[in-house]
């Protein structure tokens, strides 16, 4: 019963055409098999349905025809309405398929995405460990080791992990999708996917975007506590979203040159006004952030490592791109 009120309204015409269906059948053969006597050996040639002598036409004419007539009206009415009736949502139904397909898509990813100690159920890959149970962003220990003195011990660090509940804002599905895959070299993030030498299949890195995306925050929200935080300030702005790649440090506290260049190319000694002469460009830039295979600025092409270049449309307003425009054109 439970299962039936939690049915659609497709679903719940077709087992009621089902039920009808073995109705019909169970009185049929309830009826023939009342009927049914001992003929004597032989009298099948006379009794075979076929070989019976059937009513005259005289009998016919009378209500027995009208009866089998309203009965074939009856039937033609159900098939002509019923029919209809069944298909008419096939749309939504279609539509709630490709919805069902995509929550347990996401379900699938949370449990992908729990500490690795998650009594959830499922397999963990412990994403939370360090992005933050919600995708909020959080930090993981990260082990240096000094490229100019080999001689140099290592030494661990704490790298602020980026939040997830923002990166499709910041990069497209397919964006997001290869920095899982492939990861980024020389930061805590690892390839993830088989392609990547990574752990994961296809499947389970598609079911991660899925959950990422479910846990996106809104761009109107994002915006606006972005513009009450950071105001229009250049500077403050760059350090809180363009630092992390191009300040080489900055994601474990030691941030050397500002817009020197890590993961990032170097924004400094005209680098940015060599790069794009034309300030709307720079501006487009930042705003919509490099698309794969595409041209922008003097020689630059978009590619996908990593992730390239973000768009921060979804998360500053222009005013605010144009200040970090102006600021990185004076480095």
């Amino acid at each position: 019963m439970t299962l039936l009120l939690a049915a659609t309204a497709q679903q719940k015409i077709g087992i009621g055409v089902a039920i009808l269906t073995v109705l019909g059948a169970f009185l049929y053969l309830l009826l023939h098999l009342k009927r049914r006597e001992s003929p004597p050996v032989g009298a099948e040639v006379e009794l075979a349905p076929n070989r019976r002598p059937y009513l005259s036409d005289d009998e016919l004419e009378t209500d027995k025809l009208e009866v089998a007539q309203k009965f074939a009206l009856a039937m033609m009415v159900i098939i002509a309405v019923g029919l209809p009736a069944y298909w008419l949502k096939e749309p939504s139904r279609q539509a709630g398929a490709t919805s069902g397909f995509e929550n347990r898509a996401v379900r699938r990813g949370f449990e992908l995405f729990q500490p690795t100690n998650s009594t959830e159920h499922g397999a963990h890959f412990g994403c939370a460990n360090c992005h933050g149970p919600k995708g909020e962003g959080g930090g993981a220990n990260y082990t240096l080791n000094d490229p100019t003195n080999k001689d140099a011990p290592p030494r661990v660090v704490k790298w602020q992990a980026p939040a997830l509940n923002t990166a499709l804002l910041r990069f497209a599905p397919d964006e997001v999708r290869n920095i899982l895959v492939y990861g980024r070299a020389n930061t805590p993030m690892p390839a993830w996917g088989v392609l990547g030498g990574g752990p994961m299949n296809d499947q389970q890195i598609d079911d991660l975007v899925e959950y990422i995306k479910s846990i996106q925050l809104s761009p109107k929200e994002v915006r606006a506590k972005n513009l009450t935080t950071y105001g229009l300030d250049g500077a403050k702005l760059f350090d809180a979203f363009c630092s992390r790649c191009h300040t080489k440090g900055w994601s474990y506290g030691e941030s050397d040159v500002i817009g020197g260049g890590a993961f990032g190319p170097s924004l400094v000694g005209g680098d940015t006004t060599r790069q794009f002469p034309n300030r709307e460009d720079h501006i487009d830039f930042v705003l919509n952030g490099t698309e794969y295979g595409k041209p922008y600025g003097v020689r630059g092409v978009g590619g996908n490592e990593g992730g390239g270049m973000p768009g921060f449309a979804g998360m500053l307003t222009r005013q605010q791109v144009e200040a970090i425009v102006d600021y990185e054109r004076s480095l």
